[in-house]
């Protein structure tokens, strides 16, 4: 949200409000936001997709907070990605990112214990769209390593750059 705010993007966050960010955050990155030309919304409504871009979403349970699903899973199930959201977006070009690892299917351990417990063989997003034309979540992952290599480069530039040196 805050990287969004600063680059002009037109963010929206679809959760429940239990999930929004601190209103003083919000109220802040508002205010960035429209100095970008950029608009931060927060909203539970599905519907609300329509117009999306891109949707992204993330495991609904971090690692250590394993003894959290079961109240997870209740208040995010309607929020699960599936092909329904993709086609509200009304976008034929929308992408789907996902930092992975994501449940999608039944081919984890994580994922059969899931649906032992509770009955569901996909979490924040089905395999449909996981697999669709719409993902891009390896992309995403490769870039992703491509990103920490420069970060470590710019950080370590001036390093490097005076070894040497007289």
């Amino acid at each position: 949200m805050i990287g969004c705010a600063k680059l002009g993007i037109n963010f929206v966050s679809l959760a429940p409000k239990e999930l929004w960010p601190d209103e003083d955050l919000l109220e802040e990155m508002k205010e960035v936001a429209s100095k970008s030309k950029g608009s931060i919304t927060l909203t539970e409504n599905i519907e609300d997709v329509r117009g999306a871009d891109v949707i992204y979403t993330d495991v609904w349970v971090s690692m250590g907070e394993e003894d959290q699903y079961e109240e997870r899973i209740k208040l995010l199930k309607d929020y699960q990605v599936n092909m329904d959201m993709i086609k509200k977006t009304n976008n034929e070009n929308v992408i789907f990112l996902h930092c992975l690892p994501a449940f999608h299917d039944l081919n984890t351990k994580v994922g059969k214990e899931i649906y032992e417990k509770f009955g569901l063989a996909e979490l924040e997003v089905t395999d449909e769209v996981f697999r669709s034309k719409y993902s891009k979540v390896f992309d995403e992952a490769e870039n992703r390593m491509h990103t920490i290599k420069a970060v470590m480069v710019a950080t370590l530039v001036d390093v490097d750059m005076t070894v040497g040196k007289k």
